[in-house]
């Protein structure tokens, strides 16, 4: 493998149903600083699916230099094989040096397919990606076998408990999957046009290829917590999920979501959808209020970039406390109802 061949930063644009997933936006904005790093010029968003060729102005404003489009009827749903012929396919035409990938369902079944078919690593589940050198510190006597302007993918290890940083200095491309919520979108600008190039492989149904018989689209009454702006957060210290009927009342009047932690979930009080962490979502609101919640790390890892967290805790020595804001000492029973009443009051005077 000749690594010099491999140029530019590529994501996976990925959609559902003609419409352009968030993931799709968040990494183009950290492909776009990659890039800047590697003195790149252009960032590449690979489209696929069919009758797609309408979503390359969305992809455009947020931050795509170039879109490919692999624009077929075997694309319309998503299913493994034709997908990863169509990226992998990309992958050997246009050689990229990184191409990212979201940590969604279809992202978590699609990248290490592909990067197996492309011959290459993967780092999965992503929540820091940066460009520097490998090792991260040159071994006495060895610096000329340090390699520069590496990706250097981190994601959390051990159940939470470290964080690796991990490169692939020796083949092509470097690719990782993302997880949702951890990258910044950058803002968009209306009317920024990509060049566009249509590709395709060729799709040959063989007996890899699954066959959809029925799509039944499953209805969900539980927030988003990824895109609330205030979340009001509950662990265990909240004492049984009646008790999370405070937390609702705080949310209301805030205009904001409900979120927990893991212990809430794996104790039945809420479900999944609403868990933030390393094994929920990453979250990234204006306003995070963490009550009742120690600070373990897993959780620390899904909501430390939100611009405000607030910590009401009764144990003055919870980690909770080393990344909050404002921490309030004392029994949420009583503080919660008195905040609550006090925004109350303000906004009614308003």
């Amino acid at each position: 493998m000749s690594l010099e061949e491999y140029k530019g930063v590529f994501i996976f644009a990925q959609q559902v149903d003609n419409e352009i997933s968030s993931i799709a936006l968040e990494l183009l904005g950290k492909a776009r600083n990659l890039a800047e790093s590697l003195d790149e010029k252009k960032v590449t968003a690979v489209l696929i699916g069919s009758d797609v060729k309408g979503l390359t102005g969305t992809l455009a404003e947020y931050g795509a230099d170039r879109v490919i489009v692999v624009d077929d009827p075997a694309l319309k749903d998503y299913r493994t094989e034709p997908y990863t012929h169509a990226l992998a396919s990309v992958v050997n035409e246009f050689k990229p040096e990184i191409l990212l990938v979201g940590a969604t369902a279809i992202g978590r079944d699609l990248g290490p397919r592909v990067s197996s078919r492309v011959h290459t690593g993967l780092t999965a589940d992503c929540t820091s990606l940066e460009i520097g050198d490998f090792p991260l510190v040159a071994v006495p006597g060895q610096e000329d076998k340090q390699k520069h302007k590496q990706l250097l993918m981190t994601r959390p290890a051990f159940g939470g408990n470290t964080i690796a940083t991990i490169a692939c200095p020796d083949f092509r491309p470097q690719m990782a999957t993302v997880r949702p919520g951890v990258m910044q979108k950058i803002e968009p600008k209306k009317g920024a046009t990509a060049e566009i190039v249509e590709y395709n492989p060729g799709f040959e149904e063989n007996n890899c290829y699954t066959k959809i018989l029925e799509i039944v689209k499953a209805v969900s009454d539980v927030a988003d917590i990824s895109e609330a702006k205030i979340l009001v957060s509950g662990g265990r210290g909240v004492g049984s999920p009646e008790n999370f009927k405070l937390l609702d009342d705080l949310a209301a009047v805030l205009h904001g979501t409900v979120s927990c932690s893991r212990a809430v979930v794996d104790s039945g009080w809420k479900p999944k959808d609403l868990q933030v962490g390393q094994t929920g979502k990453t979250v990234r609101p204006h306003v995070y209020f963490a009550i009742g919640i120690s600070g373990a790390i897993q959780h620390v890892a899904g909501m430390e970039e939100s611009d405000i967290i607030i910590a009401i805790n009764k144990d003055e020595n919870a980690p909770i406390f080393d990344v909050a804001d404002y921490g309030v000492v004392g029994d949420l029973n009583k503080i919660v109802p008195l905040l609550t009443k006090k925004l109350q009051e303000t906004i009614a005077n308003k």
